[in-house]
């Protein structure tokens, strides 16, 4: 596997998450027949139940040998396979460019973590980013032959989009129609706010997964003296100096962003995860992710 490939996917993340699969809480009709068990009736090899024929039924569904006995047709039902809609929304804007690795960088490797578990197990993946034109969209995978372009994909994507989240979610929703699972990778950082992009999740009919990633230098800033700041995506510049009160004030307002982000993704159904770039990937899905139901 080559270096870049090996980077997003080492032999021992990819061994851990041969054993996982996606997990979806709502019943939804795919385009194609997969892997998955849906709750939906009709047609495979897995016996379901039986019900009277009524006129339209495909008659090599009858079962002959109740209606020998019964003289009653009775037609089969079996569970019926589906494909599942897996879609990953990275934010590539400049604020994700930053911490040790950026937090671009780890979102990276946790969209191809997640879609690899995908592609194993046939579901339908498509990753994006908020930027995307809809004349440049990210590939629909399915299948293992699909891990290398998604790779490939992946280590295109470079900080340095300019939309805004908002615009960013509401051009992906009206691209991407399909039902199934939404996971929204960002560290929510847009001066419009965060609310207006996921009201336009909520109005899919989707699972929502919304993962808020921050690094540890801006869970735990270990900066002191006199500075100045300035803003990588609109160039804005504070100078301040950093004291002990103001850092207790920083971190309170940290506090108050991320528990409003949690509060407001819980009110409408969505799921939310603070992830610190610094937590290992295969911990993040093998521990949190699976308590959260988005993988077993």
């Amino acid at each position: 596997m080559p270096a870049t490939e090996s980077q997003l996917l080492p032999p021992d993340l990819m061994a851990q998450l041969e054993r996982l699969e996606l997990v979806t809480r709502k019943v939804f009709r795919g385009r194609m027949k997969g892997e998955r068990r849906s709750k939906r009736k009709g047609q495979s090899v897995e016996f379901a139940d039986f019900r009277s024929y009524v006129p339209g039924d495909d008659l090599r569904s009858l079962d002959w040998n109740l209606y020998a006995r019964l003289d009653k047709l009775i037609v089969k039902l079996f569970l019926e396979e589906e494909d599942l809609h897996f879609f990953t929304l990275i934010d590539a804007s400049l604020s994700m460019d930053f911490g040790t690795p950026t937090k671009l960088e780890y979102a990276k490797q946790l969209a191809a973590a997640l879609g690899f578990v995908g592609l194993i197990r046939t579901d339908r993946v498509r990753i994006e980013t908020l930027g995307q034109s809809s004349h440049h969209r990210g590939p629909i995978l399915r299948g293992r032959r699909g891990v290398w372009r998604m790779l490939d994909y992946l280590n295109s994507i470079e900080a340095g989009e300019t939309t805004s989240l908002a615009e960013g979610v509401k051009n992906f929703c009206l691209r991407n129609a399909g039902k199934g699972i939404v996971v929204l990778i960002s560290d929510l950082m847009d001066k419009a706010g965060y609310e207006s992009a996921l009201r336009y999740l909520v109005s899919q009919r989707v699972d929502v997964y919304v993962i808020h990633i921050l690094s540890q230098e801006e869970l735990d800033p270990a900066v002191k003296g006199d500075l100045k700041l300035v803003d990588c995506e609109d160039q804005d510049i504070a100078e301040i100096t950093v004291s002990a009160p103001l850092l207790a004030r920083y971190k309170a307002t940290l506090n108050a962003f991320v528990s409003g982000a949690q509060e407001f993704c819980n009110r409408r159904g969505m799921n939310y995860l603070l992830a610190n770039n610094q937590t290992p990937v295969k911990d993040l899905i093998g521990s949190y992710l699976r308590r959260r139901g988005l993988v077993r």
